[in-house]
């Protein structure tokens, strides 16, 4: 199993591993968290949106609205990309239509691989399961912040590559790079990410608690799949 990273949605054309693959998407602040949580609150589903043209149709079939923009919760949606509030919430029958300023956008670059999955620290156990039973070329896709590198999702990736060693190998610099950063981080990530962009950002939002549950791992034994445009739990 190569393992190969693209450390923004802007390079993924550029990957060597191009058929036959899954792809993993990572945005850990917080889209793939929140995805992560609101499964594991008993959502049903979750159609993931890279505009938010058109996004209010979805209420007239029945789903519920869930936006962020810079950070924050878009004005009318029911909720924004906050793991902590999905968890504070029964969703069970819930279905949202999700769109976020990175990690919706990360999911949707990934479509075109045979099966792309969510991961995050949270449920990292069990992507990680997940890929070894695949045991097939992998793209561990870094949202970034607007097109542009971040460490976070990096040690994701790292995180990953790191857990599947025996399995899987690191294929190209990034993963290398990435598995390396872990590494060094991996006692403290959180600590290790303190000054990082959007930490900073999301921190002036007031968004500590999220960041910290983003951090954690397997808090969210679970594994979001796309599947016909929705997120869905992976059998």
């Amino acid at each position: 199993m190569r393992l190969e990273v693209s450390l923004s949605p802007v390079l993924y054309p550029y990957r060597t591993v191009t058929a036959g693959h899954v792809t993993v998407a990572i945005d850990i602040l917080r889209a793939t968290t929140a995805v992560c949580a609101a499964f594991a609150a008993g959502c049903d589903s979750v159609v993931p949106l890279d505009t938010l043209e058109g996004i209010s149709r979805y209420r007239n079939q029945g789903y519920l609205i869930a936006a962020e923009r810079g950070g924050q919760k878009v004005d009318g949606a029911e909720y924004g990309n906050s793991p902590t509030e999905y968890l504070r919430h029964d969703m069970h029958g819930v279905r949202l239509a999700y769109s976020t300023t990175n990690g919706t956008v990360c999911i949707l670059r990934g479509a075109d691989a045979d099966l792309t999955l969510v991961g995050a620290f949270a449920n990292l156990g069990a992507l990680c399961d997940r890929l070894a039973v695949e045991n097939r070329d992998a793209v561990l896709l870094c949202s970034g912040w607007q097109n542009d590198f971040c460490i976070e999702d990096t040690l994701v990736a790292g995180a990953i590559i790191e857990r599947l060693q025996g399995v899987g190998e690191p294929c190209g610099d990034a993963a290398n790079m990435a598995l390396a950063l872990w590494q060094v981080a991996k006692s403290d990530p959180y600590a290790y990410c303190r000054r990082c962009t959007h930490v900073h950002r999301l921190e002036g939002f007031g968004a500590h608690d999220d960041i910290m549950f983003a951090f954690r791992q397997d808090t969210c034994p679970i594994v979001p799949m796309l599947k016909n445009g929705e997120l869905t739990l992976a059998q």
